[in-house]
This record gives structure tokens, C-alpha cells and sequence, in this order.
């Protein structure tokens, strides 16, 4: 009876391996069975190479290149005929562009004086379009200095800060309606408003940011045919500089010395008689007062 269940369990032995054996050789026949070439030569199995990444890591993830989040700045003086007419004109550009007049300031000390600073918000893809422009239809181009900030890194930071504060806020409302005490209602509405002041905060931060990037800014400074254009360049260093700083410094000084003893000279004529009269009476009187005999000690 033994040797009935013995060779009963060798032969379900025997099968398995021969049912493996049978799978693995199917296998190998489909996927890396020679291949015969045209002279019936067999050749070995060639093996596929896997897509790997660096390590020897393998990775069927498409890296998407993470667009830029640059902030362009931009500064112009131009000299024109009439600035006036160069203002209007300005807006005309920057608008027909796509941008809008954020700041305008104005000055006039007549025609040929006039001064005007306007600020410009303008699409970063017709910005070179619009510098372009003004540079050379408002008038004559002094000056123009440009910048950018590359803020990639802030704003994913802010907007990864500002996910997780609104999480945060909401594990917080979960919370408050599981609270079975008026001190833990207390406790977590306090925690709730301090949470939404920072995401507040993060979310104003988050709205700027976005401004900047998606409209770049524009200082175009008009002056007239004859008005003083002060050169940060052509102001001398080293020496020379602190020479004509100090120089500077002391005339001012002794300017507002003088004007301060001039609003001051009519004041001191005035009160001049009544200061003399007053102390003329003191020493009067003090020379009037009898002296007090001294006593004579015994």
C-alpha cells in the first residue's frame, strides 16, 4: 500500500516537472529560439536590451522639461519733439500689443520742459516688439536697461505651500466637526484662523507672482527737446566722487543755514528793543536794591 502511494505521488512529480519543462521550452521557442540564416546556419538568441536610466534604474517615465516662470524689467528715457503727443502715441503701442498703462506721471515747464513717466504692463512675447517701437517712433532713444528674474523655484514653492495649506485647513474643518468639547471647538477654530491668514498671505504671494510673470513692466521716461537728463553713468568715482559729494553736502548746508538766518533777521529786529528794554530795567532795579549792612562778629 506504501509503495502504491509512493509511486502515485512520484508520478504527480514527474508531471509537474514535465509540464514546467514543457512551458519554459515554449518559452524559449517563441522568444529566444535560434534563428536560422539564409544558409541554415542557426544563430544564437539575441537578447533585448532594457531601458534603463542612470544607476542601471529602469524607468518608462517621459520627463516633461518644467516651463520657465521669468519676470522681465524694463527701462527707456527718450527724447521727443512734443511729449504729449509722444504719451499718446506710447499708449497706442503698447496697447495695440496687447498692454495696458499702469502709472502715469507728468510734469510741465513748457513745451521744450516737459516731463513723463508712464508704466507699462506688457506681454512678454510682443515685449522686444514694443521696446522696439518706442525706441524709434516716439523720438530720440537716450537710455534703455533691461532685466529679468528668473522665479521658477518661488513659484513652484509657493504653490506647493499653498496645496498644503488648504489640505491642512480642511484635515482642520474635519477635525472641528468631530470636536466634543467647547475647548477643543476653541482650540481648533483658533488653529483654523491662523491657518487661513498664512494661506491668505500665500495665495497674495502666489496672485503677484503670476502678474509679474505673465506681464512684463515697462518704465519709459519722455523728456523734451531741451530738459536735463541726469546719467547715473556720468557721475565720477573714487575720489573725485566723495570730492564733489562733500562739496555738495557743504552748500547745501550753508544754503539752508542762510535761509533759515533770513526768515529769522526780521524776527530778531523786532524783538531786539524789547529783549534790551527788559534787561536795562533788571539792572536798574538791582542797582536801587539798599545792600544789607554786614554784621559785625563779637
Amino acid at each position: 500500500m506504501s509503495r502504491i502511494r509512493y509511486g502515485i505521488a512520484l508520478t504527480a512529480a514527474c508531471a509537474a516537472v514535465l509540464l514546467a519543462g514543457c512551458s519554459g521550452g515554449a518559452r524559449m521557442s517563441s522568444d529566444s529560439a535560434p534563428q536560422a540564416d539564409s544558409a541554415g546556419r542557426q544563430s544564437r538568441p539575441v537578447k533585448q536590451p532594457l531601458a534603463e536610466g542612470k544607476g542601471g534604474v529602469v524607468s518608462g517615465v517621459k520627463v516633461t522639461p518644467q516651463e520657465r516662470q521669468v519676470i522681465y524689467t524694463g527701462t527707456m528715457t527718450v527724447r521727443a519733439k512734443r511729449v504729449a503727443a509722444a504719451v499718446q502715441q506710447a499708449k497706442l503701442i503698447v496697447t495695440g500689443a496687447g498692454g495696458y498703462l499702469s502709472r502715469e506721471d507728468s510734469s510741465s515747464d513748457g513745451d521744450i520742459e516737459d516731463r513723463a513717466t508712464l508704466e507699462f504692463k506688457v506681454p512678454p512675447a510682443k515685449y522686444g516688439q514694443v521696446t522696439a517701437r518706442l525706441g524709434k517712433e516716439l523720438g530720440s532713444q537716450l537710455s534703455m536697461s533691461q532685466g529679468t528674474q528668473d522665479v521658477t523655484l518661488e513659484v513652484a514653492d509657493v504653490n506647493s505651500r499653498v496645496k498644503s495649506a488648504e489640505q491642512s485647513l480642511e484635515s482642520l474643518r474635519t477635525l472641528l466637526k468631530r470636536a466634543g468639547t467647547i475647548g477643543q471647538v476653541l482650540d481648533v477654530e483658533r488653529e483654523i484662523s491662523t491657518r487661513e491668514s498664512d494661506l491668505e498671505s500665500l495665495q497674495a504671494r502666489q496672485k503677484e507672482l503670476a502678474g509679474q510673470v505673465a506681464m512684463a513692466t515697462l518704465t519709459v521716461q519722455l523728456v523734451g527737446p531741451v530738459a536735463v537728463v541726469d546719467d547715473p553713468g556720468d557721475e565720477p568715482a573714487g575720489f573725485l566722487g566723495g570730492l564733489e559729494a562733500g562739496w555738495s553736502a557743504l552748500v547745501s548746508f550753508t544754503r539752508v543755514t542762510l535761509t533759515v538766518l533770513g526768515a529769522s533777521l526780521p524776527w530778531l529786529i523786532f524783538v531786539s528793543p524789547f529783549v534790551a528794554l527788559t534787561v536795562f530795567l533788571a539792572r536798574r532795579n538791582r542797582a536801587r536794591r539798599p545792600v544789607p549792612p554786614r554784621s559785625e562778629v563779637v
